[in-house]
């Protein structure tokens, strides 16, 4: 079976839909295309397949009410306008829904509530039991409080979370464009990428990222990183734009299809590497680099060279080579305080209760040389 056919049978599908594909700048939310893609979604669930929706376009749909001309620059107004738009955003979503016979639910995220483990763990529950219930999510980040410094950033990375988090079967993502191009359409001639099976494919694309003139903050660059991260995690995703989302879902030949690779990391594992925050890091050795790279070997105090960060036991922190590259990800068995008194110590001499692992090879992932992300321009 095709990767576009496993689309088309995916009993569950996140949906992420930009800001673009639901608003005008001068209009705010534009029911008519809202209500298209409902109708969309409201006819797969008619025909017994679940959906959980991430959609965008809480701050653009505030703009008007506030008699706004353009998307806040400032925190503060940025967050007034989610207040007022995210109100009407999920109204209209409800009525929309209701025609279906379909009953939505809110629920809103900040990236705090992902790169905590215990939130992690309850927004699984809740999208899981909403589904249960028959009820339709509807995720988006909760721009009335996030701020800067824990924003997700835009929602095609929240999606990518969420695919994993609601144990999805299929990943699309829809805006304004029809899927992939080697270069700019815009600028020139240019093709559309019909199948991407490695980060390598991409090699040679040049991306861009969205201006903050409009009403989206996202970019083709942000919906390649989101469909890298969920296919690299087993979860087929497929780029295009909002009008083509029935024949995507379809498993028809539009947009660009992102194949799974590799097998669906645990939660814990996927948590680790795409949610967590590091609240430090602790500087390796060579011998416990290749230790940890090429035999995925647990950490040893032996081949701890120095730590940075305040964190404690059981946090996240990022595990560092000599030349500063990053090997790998885990939660770490000691305080920030402790580490000092261990470092380059063979486990024998240790008081027995510093024999344990600084980080267990099972609460470890191991983090490529250069992701994609570092690729994209700025």
């Amino acid at each position: 079976m095709s990767t576009r056919a496993d689309v088309a049978a995916a009993s569950r599908v996140v949906v992420k839909v930009g800001s673009s594909s639901l608003t005008t700048l001068p209009g705010g939310l534009d029911v008519d295309r809202l209500r298209a893609l409902v109708d969309v979604l409201g006819a797969l669930r008619a025909a017994g397949r679940q959906v959980v929706l991430v959609s965008s376009g809480a701050i653009a749909a505030g703009l008007a009410p506030l008699s706004l001309t353009g998307r806040p620059r400032d925190l503060a107004t940025a967050q007034a306008a989610a207040s007022v738009g995210q109100l009407r955003l999920v109204q209209t979503y409800a009525d929309a829904f209701a025609a279906h016979g379909v009953t939505v639910g809110q629920v809103l995220l900040t990236a705090d509530d992902l790169t905590r483990r215990s939130h992690y763990r309850n927004a699984s529950q809740t999208i899981e039991r909403l589904l249960a219930l028959g009820v339709l999510p509807i995720v988006n980040e909760n721009d009335t409080v996030a701020t800067e410094e824990i924003r997700f950033g835009d929602n095609d990375r929240l999606a990518a979370l969420v695919a994993h988090v609601a144990v999805a079967d299929a990943l699309v993502l829809l805006s304004d464009v029809d899927g992939v191009y080697d270069g700019d359409p815009r600028t020139g001639p240019a093709q559309l990428i019909d199948t991407v099976r490695s980060p390598d494919d991409l090699a040679a694309v040049a991306l861009g990222r969205a201006s903050r003139n409009g009403v989206g903050t996202g970019g083709m660059a942000t919906k390649v990183e989101a469909a890298l991260i969920a296919s690299g995690a087993g979860v087929p995703v497929v780029v295009t734009s909002t009008p083509q989302a029935a024949a995507a879902l379809a498993g028809e030949r539009v947009g660009t299809l992102f194949a799974p690779r590799g097998r669906r990391p645990s939660a814990r594992q996927f948590w680790l590497r795409y949610a967590s925050r590091p609240r430090g890091r602790v500087l390796l050795d060579e011998g416990a680099v290749r230790a940890v790279r090429e035999r995925h070997a647990s950490l040893l105090a032996a081949g701890v060279t120095g730590s940075t960060g305040d964190f404690l036991a059981d946090d996240p922190v990022e595990l560092v080579g000599p030349d500063g590259v990053v090997v790998a990800r885990g939660l770490v068995a000691y305080d920030a305080r402790e580490l000092p008194a261990l470092l380059g110590r063979k486990t024998a001499d240790l008081d027995p209760e510093h024999r344990r692992e600084v980080v267990h090879r099972d609460e470890m992932v191991l983090v490529s040389r250069r992701s994609w992300a570092e690729r994209l321009p700025r």
